[in-house]
């Protein structure tokens, strides 16, 4: 096995974990966009009447970026990185201000917030996020290019 294959077998994988991750935090909120509701008001950042718009919308936007992802597609890479600039917008935002909340990342009864307690942590995560789709887009246009 060459040094391409490994390379494809890096941005599967890749785009892979970053669908799953975009999966299991997209369909716990379209299931129960009422509470999603209420942790996306918890920013404050958004007026009243945008909130329940937007807890409709973001996670089936994150389902179908992750579908995307998982059909190779070079869409799903622009729509998780426009969302992962939002979201540590947003996280960094709630930090800054001194939020104590649930980052809201995985729904509901996010198990991660039980356990960590903090946006700190979420941060951290998404910026690690960046790493497999920053090689996704290495691949997609730099790699591939040549």
């Amino acid at each position: 096995m060459g040094c391409r294959h490994w390379f494809i077998w890096t941005d599967r994988v890749c785009r892979w974990m970053l669908a799953a991750v975009f999966l299991f935090a997209g369909l716990p909120k379209i299931v129960n966009p009422q509470e999603f509701a209420l942790i996306i008001d918890a920013y404050g950042l958004l007026p009243d009447a945008a909130i329940l718009p937007v807890a409709r919308m973001l996670p089936v936007a994150e389902v179908v970026a992750a579908l995307a992802l998982l059909r190779g597609r070079i869409e799903g890479l622009w729509s998780v990185a426009l969302m992962m600039i939002c979201f540590i917008a947003v996280l960094s935002y709630g930090i800054h201000i001194g939020l104590d909340i649930d980052c809201g990342c995985f729904g509901p009864e996010d198990p991660e917030y039980k356990a960590f307690s903090g946006l700190r942590i979420a941060l951290i995560r998404d910026l690690l996020l960046c790493v497999p789709l920053g090689y996704g887009f290495w691949y997609a246009y730099g790699y591939t290019s040549k």
